[in-house]
């Protein structure tokens, strides 16, 4: 028989969205014993909850302390009076933490969950997580870059200054070696350094996308929950990492959080999958490190070339072929090299202009441009006519002698 413990227990995880064959894997009770308390509107053992004693009491006032001042959730709590002697289950703590004011369960964020197979998705996602004073004195912007395996629940995280392209590459890098390689597609939200616009990506993450064979995606407008794996994760990593800690500076930040990437979120049990993240990883069957070079992360920029058939970078211009005029290019600066690419295709290279000003011009560029301008049907002139040839009646001067009078 159940005692009014495991009776709650399994009722409270009912209440949170979990099924039998969820709720029988975290009691460890058989699907037929849950079905038949779930049926049970009262447990069998009557008790008095007020000489009940709790092997929480005594860490009562600690839970209320941390819970009032930082709103930590009831897994980083678990961790902190764990350490300080705690022998109960989460479910007691969280029983408790609901009767806290301020604590009631929340189901405006209620969605669908869609799970993928390994290796097909991972997500992606910026956090900003507040501005802070820097030893100058200057009040610098924190943001994190979080990144998920769907299938394994895998996470990457490292926080950074500033989020332009070359950062969210450079975190991309990172977080593919440490997952050991890259998935086929990853999903983000509309955010500008992947996508300039409806059905318009931005050509230069095309380039580091096709460079490694991921296929980008984004969600539907408005509905930031279509990736909400990674979202869950975000807030996971503000609550059981950054909430109520302190750190020296971004270098110390990002040390902590490795650590606490490989002794805890990767090595936990995930409450969806019932396995470890780290675990699940050896199923990803991610493509390997060694499939692609790594990206170099050289000067580019993105240009429209004009109607003389040049693109302007650093104050110089450069001649493309004429068959790109209107068309937006990548430009990327390799050492003394000018390097003008159309997605995949390489359309000029030219030696970098020794001072700004200059036009840099390459003869076969000239050359087609001239061919492509003598090709083109001439306009008709323009045709106008200016004719003295109207009869003008002679009006005698004594006629208006006479009307002045």
């Amino acid at each position: 028989m159940l005692n009014m413990e495991e009776w709650m227990d399994i009722h409270l995880l009912s209440r949170q969205g979990h099924s039998i064959r969820s709720i029988a894997r975290l009691t460890s009770l058989s699907r037929n014993t849950v079905r038949r308390a779930l049926r049970q509107q009262h447990a069998h053992q009557p008790y008095d909850s007020t000489n009940r004693n709790s092997k929480l009491d005594q860490f009562k006032p600690y839970v209320e302390k941390r819970s009032a001042e930082c709103g930590l959730s009831a897994v980083r709590l678990l961790e902190e009076i764990r350490g300080m002697g705690y022998e109960g289950g989460v479910h007691t703590l969280r029983r408790f933490l609901e009767t806290l004011p301020g604590n009631g369960k929340r189901l405006d964020k209620a969605t669908i969950r869609f799970e993928t197979p390994p290796g097909r998705q991972a997500q992606a996602d910026w956090a900003y997580c507040g501005r802070f004073t820097d030893a100058l004195g200057r009040a610098v912007s924190i943001y994190a870059f979080v990144i998920v395996l769907s299938f394994s629940r895998y996470m990457y995280v490292e926080f950074t200054t500033s989020m332009k392209l070359e950062t969210l590459i450079a975190c991309h890098l990172e977080a593919f070696n440490y997952f050991g390689g890259w998935p086929q597609t990853i999903l983000y939200d509309n955010m500008k350094q992947v996508r300039l616009g409806p059905g318009e990506f931005n050509p230069l993450f095309v380039d580091f996308a096709n460079h490694y064979g991921v296929m980008p995606k984004t969600h539907r407008v408005r509905r930031p929950r279509t990736k909400g794996k990674v979202e869950r994760m975000v807030d996971y990593v503000k609550d059981n990492f950054l909430n109520g800690r302190v750190f020296v500076d971004i270098e110390d930040l990002n040390t902590q959080c490795r650590h606490w990437l490989d002794q805890r979120a990767n090595t936990r049990v995930h409450s969806t999958t019932g396995a470890r993240p780290l675990e699940l990883l050896a199923q990803e069957n991610l493509t390997a490190l060694d499939h692609a070079p790594e990206y170099r992360l050289s000067h580019k920029s993105t240009r429209k070339v004009d109607r003389e058939g040049y693109v302007s970078y650093q104050r110089s211009r450069y001649s493309v072929p004429p068959e790109h005029v209107g068309k937006t290019v990548i430009v990327e600066q390799d050492e003394r090299k000018i390097v003008v690419r159309s997605k995949d295709l390489i359309i000029a290279t030219h030696d970098a202009a020794a001072k700004s000003g200059l036009c840099v011009t390459a003869r076969e560029h000239v050359e087609a441009m001239w061919k492509l301008s003598l090709g083109r049907a001439m306009p008709p002139a323009t045709h106008w006519e200016l004719t003295f040839n109207q009869n003008i009646a002679a009006v005698q001067l004594s006629v208006y002698e006479e009307v002045a009078r």
